[in-house]
């Protein structure tokens, strides 16, 4: 399962996705999100799982890789689509029991499971396509007019872009604590949820101590290299925006807005 888990690592390669501005980048999977939540009919969906299938496949990223990413939130997808069939009032699909289904509870249990898969896909293409340098420079960058009113940009972009790249290491380690227990005759496997989650406390006490020392060992290794973020800091390569990001975008833009004319005028 840990292993499974794909957002926070980065997939290196040459592709034009991959040599996108990572400010366009993020802004387009903002607007890629936006534009989820404004969908009402299944056939919005079309466009969106082409336009994501496009991206992934222009950055030659493997399919099963990021599919991968998809099963540690399958319990998730399912809990969400048996919340909203059963719990959701109208006209009565079918009966199990004395818990009832309706229609309109399947219809926005469908659109929750697809809206949620495709959150995730593309959260993850930003990340596998995007190093954490340039990912930080991104995230500052867009802050960057928001110091007027004492938001520290930079702090703020590195802390994000550090709690996202830790997420595979935390994972690793965690996995390493899971082996050694077991070597030594820990279950994590057998009986039913509620025991396997008792089981899981054990790996709290050392995995927190990795982390403290890990954050830690990072702390004195920018100290040591005289790290200083903020104000007057240099950059090997500045981010600039070329003609292929400024397409890029305007594909993205166009999709919302047609997205919330067919929602709002055209329907």
């Amino acid at each position: 399962m840990l292993k499974n888990i794909t957002i926070g690592q980065y997939f290196p390669g040459d592709s034009s996705i991959h040599k996108l501005d990572p400010r366009i980048k993020i802004i387009s999977v903002i607007l890629y999100i936006a534009a989820l939540f404004f969908m009402d009919k299944f056939i919005y969906y079309i466009p969106a799982i082409i336009l994501l299938t496009s991206t992934i496949l222009v950055a030659k990223l493997p399919f099963k890789y990021i599919i991968k990413g998809l099963k540690p939130i399958f319990i998730l997808i399912i809990i969400t689509f048996l919340i909203n069939t059963f719990m959701t009032p109208g006209e009565i699909a079918f009966e199990i029991g004395p818990i009832t289904a309706t229609k309109e509870g399947l219809r926005q249990a469908s659109f929750m499971a697809i809206r949620l898969i495709l959150l995730v896909l593309c959260t993850t293409v930003l990340t596998l396509t995007t190093s954490p340098i340039l990912l930080t420079d991104g995230i500052e960058k867009l802050l960057n007019p928001f110091k007027r009113i004492g938001l520290p940009a930079h702090e703020l972009a590195m802390m994000m872009t550090i709690a996202l790249r830790f997420i595979p290491t935390l994972l690793e380690e965690t996995d390493k604590i899971m082996k050694a227990q077991m070597a030594r005759g820990a279950d994590f496997e057998s009986g039913n949820i509620i025991k396997r989650a008792k089981n899981l406390i054990p790996l709290l006490v050392p995995l927190f101590i990795s982390a403290f020392r890990r954050a830690d060992e990072l702390a004195m290794a920018m100290e040591a290299r005289c790290y200083r973020g903020g104000e007057n800091r240099t950059r090997m390569r500045e981010l600039e925006l070329k003609r292929f990001d400024i397409v890029f975008l305007i594909i993205v833009l166009i999709y919302l807005i047609l997205i919330i004319l067919f929602r709002y005028f055209i329907n």
